[in-house]
């Protein structure tokens, strides 16, 4: 199990490294470890201010992940309109949104159980 959680805690910091390196804002990471019957241990929810950003956010994760950790999301949906681009790398989801959908959709409110971080950005 402790194997597994560093492993967490390098996907965690590369994803994050990867959403400020193009100005990604508002970032959370909701820790659902103490939460029954979810999907993961962990969603990384951040947005951008237009789907040009939500796509540059979304491939900059990847390409950081890819040459970091030599890892790949499971599964990536939501690149077509890229208002919300979900990224599942298994335990940890990332969740790239444009404002006006995270406001709507309140992820943060849904899972208001998880322990949440707020990342602090210094742009």
């Amino acid at each position: 199990m402790a194997k597994e959680n560093n492993n967490s805690d390098a996907l965690i910091t590369t994803i994050l490294a990867g959403i400020e390196d193009v100005k990604g804002k508002d970032i959370k990471i909701l820790d659902l470890r103490e939460i029954e019957n979810t999907v993961c241990d962990y969603f990384i929810i951040c947005e951008g201010n237009s789907n040009t950003q939500v796509n540059a956010i979304v491939n900059s994760v990847q390409k950081k992940v890819s040459k970091t950790l030599k890892d790949h999301p499971w599964h990536v949906e939501g690149s077509e309109n890229a208002e919300w681009v979900l990224m599942d790398y298994v335990n940890v989801v990332v969740h790239v949104f444009q404002k006006h959908i995270r406001q709507y959709y309140d992820i943060e409110g849904l899972w208001g159980d998880a322990k949440t971080t707020v990342i602090e950005t210094s742009y």
